[in-house]
């Protein structure tokens, strides 16, 4: 379970704290401060209704299971922790439906069965690591009448599938609307429109002025990007549609030997399609060839999309650093998060949790350090996905 504040354990004293960045992880901070009794103001380069930040450009797709085929294990482990963390916050901010648990199917079609094969071994080889936590019903195979069974509609297209029951989604413009007024309702100092040129340890520059404050928190993502934080740009991409001949009710991943594809229920019948990987930092809107590309194989997930409409085409950049891992650093008076990679919606409750508890525990730490992710592990109570 998630670690919580109760009026006891919060600080003796309200300090002053600048959250820069409100993308997900920016506002979980903020309003996580808030609830603990801090003064915040949170600063972004965007209004508060509209981003470019990547969080504005996700499915939010809570998935270790799918992440486990192709990222570390330790991701896996935080990834389960953090989707108990989503359903309690989500219950939190009173969002209805805001958290699915609906599963993941992953398909390919004949062309691609190596592809699915190759998923379904690294799925074996790095869960059997994970028994002492895993789940028996983790994942399972299925034939074309166990699909047909479970998902009729995506019967007749695919002759087998890998069944993992146990992931869910979060729907980001719910979540990132509910978070920006919970933060104003309680108190919270929303300073938008107003990017930060320069921050360090207590302070916050902007174009207007100088700012200080007992604490900084960096949650700017690419915006950070410097010789002290090598971060790269990993492409992200999604097409938004309504498909009212579409009954789709979990999600879906399509093994591609170039993306990963992923496609997202909405409710009302819409659907968000994704591809979430392409080592290119390129915040240009998608060129011809890459949305013909994803329509395409929308259209070869379930031809009920055909007659679908088009009512979105996003692109933007995830942080990364080379491992693919967060970071957090702390030192005083500066909390650093970024490298999120396409983790970012699975991870950020879990590394928003913990900065704020950072700041109860060790506020006043003089000392430059990077959190070591597996103590996490040793933060949180450890439970299946």
């Amino acid at each position: 379970m998630a670690a919580s504040y109760t009026d006891n354990n919060r600080m003796q004293n309200r300090t002053r704290i600048a959250v820069v960045g409100a993308g997900i992880t920016g506002r979980l901070c903020a309003w996580r401060l808030l609830l603990a009794g801090h003064q915040v103001t949170l600063f972004d380069k965007d209004s508060a209704e509209v981003g470019s930040a990547a969080s504005h450009v996700a499915a939010g797709m809570l998935a270790p299971y799918s992440e486990l085929e192709s990222s570390e294990e330790l991701i896996f482990s935080l990834g389960c922790n953090a989707m108990g963390i989503w359903q309690t916050w989500t219950d939190q901010l009173q969002i209805p439906n805001a958290y699915q648990p609906v599963g993941t199917m992953v398909v390919a079609h004949a062309g691609d069965q190596t592809e699915l094969f190759q998923f379904k071994r690294q799925l074996e080889f790095k869960s059997r690591s994970q028994q002492e936590h895993a789940a028996g019903d983790d994942y399972c195979e299925l034939d074309a009448q166990g699909l047909a069974c479970l998902q009729p509609e995506l019967s007749g297209r695919f002759s087998q599938a890998i069944n993992l029951p146990n992931e869910s989604y979060v729907n980001p413009p719910q979540v990132l609307s509910a978070l920006a007024s919970a933060i104003k309702h309680l108190g919270g100092q929303w300073q938008d429109k107003t990017p930060v040129i320069e921050l360090g340890p207590g302070w916050v520059q902007t174009e207007q002025k100088k700012m200080s404050f007992d604490t900084v928190i960096d949650c700017r993502g690419m915006g950070a990007k410097s010789s002290a934080m090598p971060l790269r740009g990993v492409r992200g991409e999604i097409i938004e549609v309504l498909a009212p001949e579409v009954n789709l009710t979990t999600m879906v991943r399509l093994m591609h030997p170039r993306y990963r594809l992923y496609l997202v229920p909405r409710p009302h019948q819409h659907y968000v399609l994704g591809a979430t990987q392409i080592e290119t930092e390129d915040y240009s809107p998608a060129s011809v060839q890459s949305a013909l590309e994803l329509l395409s194989a929308l259209y070869t997930i379930h031809p009920g999309f055909a007659e679908a409409r088009i009512t979105a085409l996003r692109t933007s950049c995830r942080p990364a650093l080379a491992d693919n891992l967060p970071r957090i650093h702390y030192q005083a008076g500066l909390i650093e998060i970024n490298g999120l990679f396409r983790h970012g919606y699975l991870l950020a409750p879990l590394l928003a949790d913990a900065s704020v508890n950072y700041l109860q525990a060790w506020g006043q730490s003089n000392n430059r350090k990077m959190f070591n992710l597996n103590n996490l592990l040793d933060t949180y109570d450890y439970h299946p996905c």
